[in-house]
C-alpha cells in the first residue's frame, strides 16, 4: 500500500518511533522498524488504542499486596478467591508465570511473586525479592505445602535452594516443579503440556 505524503511523519518522528521499540525485549531493529512502519500505515484509532492501554498499564495497575502479582485491585482476584485452595502457595519469579501456570488449568492455589531470583554475580541478593514478605505469609499455620516453580535455570536454582533452606524448618512441605522443563529456559515460555506434567509430578525438594 502506498503512503499517503501528507501523512508520512519526519524522518525524526519514525527513528524514534524505532528506537523506542527496539528497547522493547524480544524486539530486535529490524522488528521495531516493520512494527513501526505498521502503526505508520494503521488507522489513527487504533494507533490511539495501543497509546491509551500502554498508559492504562502504568496508571492503573499495582502490586497486590498479599502475592504481589500485578494487577487492576488489591488483593487481586486470585487472593480473593474462595474458589482457590488456600493451603498451597506456588513461588514464581515473575508475574507472567502466573499466567503460564493459569494456562494450563491444573494447580489452583494461591502464588507468591518474588520478582526475581537470587543472582550474586547480578548483585541480586535475598533482600532484593520478595523472601520477607513470602515468609510473613508462612507464618499463619495455614500453608500446608510450598510449590517452588522458580526458573529451571541456574539463578532458579540456587533460588529454591534458599527457599527450601529457609521453608522446611516451618514444617512445611516443600516441592518443586519435576523436570519435564528444560535447563536454562524460562517458566512463562514453556508450553501448556509441559507445564502440566510439570505440576502434576512435582516431587519434595
Amino acid at each position: 500500500m502506498r503512503l499517503n505524503s501528507n501523512l508520512i511523519p519526519t524522518a525524526g518522528a519514525v527513528s524514534r518511533l524505532i528506537q523506542e521499540l527496539n528497547k522493547l525485549p524480544g524486539i530486535g531493529p529490524k522488528s521495531a522498524q516493520r512494527l513501526a512502519y505498521h502503526l505508520l500505515r494503521a488507522p489513527e484509532e487504533q494507533a490511539k488504542l495501543l497509546a491509551d492501554a500502554i498508559l492504562s498499564v502504568k496508571q492503573k495497575t499495582k502490586l497486590c499486596s498479599v502475592c504481589f502479582n500485578v494487577a487492576d485491585s488489591d488483593p487481586c482476584p486470585l487472593c480473593r478467591s474462595d474458589q482457590r485452595d488456600r493451603s498451597k502457595i506456588c513461588i514464581v519469579e515473575q508475574p507472567q508465570d502466573i499466567v503460564a501456570l493459569e494456562h494450563t488449568r491444573i494447580y489452583n492455589g494461591l502464588y507468591h511473586v518474588l520478582h526475581g531470583a537470587i543472582s550474586p554475580t547480578e548483585g541480586v541478593g535475598a533482600d532484593d525479592i520478595r523472601i520477607k514478605e513470602l515468609m510473613e505469609r508462612l507464618q499463619g499455620g495455614s500453608i500446608d505445602e510450598v510449590i517452588l516453580a522458580t526458573n529451571p535455570n541456574l539463578e532458579g536454582e540456587q533460588t529454591a535452594m534458599y527457599l527450601n533452606k529457609l521453608i522446611s524448618p516451618l514444617g512445611i512441605k516443600v516441592t518443586r516443579l519435576a523436570r519435564g522443563l528444560p535447563f536454562g529456559t524460562e517458566l512463562e515460555y514453556a508450553d501448556d503440556v509441559t507445564l502440566t506434567r510439570a505440576i502434576e509430578g512435582r516431587q519434595e525438594f
